[in-house]
């Protein structure tokens, strides 16, 4: 089935790498049109790290994520050959797998040759909330998910300085509500002052879409190794140990995460207005941000600290470690 493959010669496989030039041609023209901008009006002594240009650098490429198949078993009617052997698929029932994320059909055994080249289809992604992260912005081919981008920018308008931003909960209803909009409506969700004036209510529907995803933004793969990192006492190595795990992430992950961190840091600059510092903010999104892959209730009690003291970490060195 494998032996002759011709998944680089056929029609799906050279529609999906002509939609891929195109929008990775887009994106390095953006990115050369900011460069360009940036040093016009950002002066270089700003930029006060190597570690941090590192980072800028590579996050030029965010578009180009890469994506496994979500394979699932399917029963094809009609006849049906393989997109990646270009062999018949036999049977009646059961006669390969195909993609759910972006339709590709295989053979079973094809599919762990298919490279991770997945391109999701909007029209088969039914929601914006409980959504894999790296789907969801290759889907809609945004540097990070719309939520977060939409709620960020409205909180930073608007609700900075209200006493309590994140530890005070809005209207559980109302939240729901929101989730509702933007899996309805998608980056056209409607959540400014005046259908929600309650900022606690934003704050509240970013929170949910954190918790709602199925792979954290800190992934499960990552989990041990933040906690081991956490648990190192002397502060200098702790934050080259955290750094070095923050490299393992998967890049919408690390963008996602470097984009909130960011936002978190200004939040803690007007503590004096909403009273929250990297630490209260830790406590907050330490089991938002990352859950052991164990469902276990005491192994998440325990690591309850490190969790904060992670967050933390990265709200109060974030020019450094991204």
């Amino acid at each position: 089935m494998t032996t002759n493959p011709i998944y680089e010669h056929i029609g799906y496989a050279t529609l999906l790498r002509e939609k891929v030039s195109r929008r990775l041609s887009r994106s390095k023209n953006e990115s050369r049109k900011t460069s360009v901008t940036n040093e016009e009006h950002t002066p270089v002594e700003k930029i006060s790290s190597l570690v941090r240009r590192a980072a800028l650098t590579h996050n030029d490429n965010h578009f180009n994520y890469e994506k496994t198949h979500n394979f699932k078993v399917h029963t094809f009617r009609g006849p049906h050959w393989c997109e990646y052997c270009a062999n018949f698929m036999w049977g009646l029932i059961a006669q390969g797998v195909r993609c759910s994320d972006c339709g590709l059909n295989v053979h079973k055994q094809c599919s762990k040759h298919v490279p991770n080249d997945c391109q999701p289809d909007l029209k088969r992604i039914k929601k914006v909330y409980c959504c894999d992260l790296t789907t969801l912005v290759k889907a809609h081919n945004t540097q990070r998910p719309m939520v977060v981008d939409i709620c960020i920018r409205e909180i930073e308008a608007r609700g900075l300085k209200s006493e309590g931003l994140y530890r005070v909960s809005g209207f559980t209803e109302h939240i729901e509500d929101v989730k509702m909009a933007f899996d309805r409506d998608g980056e056209k969700a409607d959540i400014s002052a005046n259908i929600y004036p309650d900022i606690n209510i934003i704050t509240g529907a970013l929170k949910l879409y954190f918790r709602d995803l199925p792979i954290p933004v800190i992934t499960y793969d990552t989990y041990s190794k933040f906690i081991e990192a956490a648990k190192i006492s002397n502060a200098d190595e702790r934050l080259e140990a955290v750094h070095e795990v923050l490299m393992l992430l998967p890049p919408a992950h690390y963008e996602t995460l470097r984009y909130l961190m960011i936002h978190l840091k200004k939040v803690t600059m007007n503590e004096k207005d909403n009273f929250m510092n990297a630490e209260n903010l830790g406590i907050v999104f330490g089991p938002t941000l990352m859950r052991p892959p164990e469902d276990s209730t005491l192994t998440t009690l325990h690591d309850m600290r490190y969790q904060k003291l992670i967050v933390q970490i990265l709200i109060e060195n974030e020019d450094v470690l991204f």
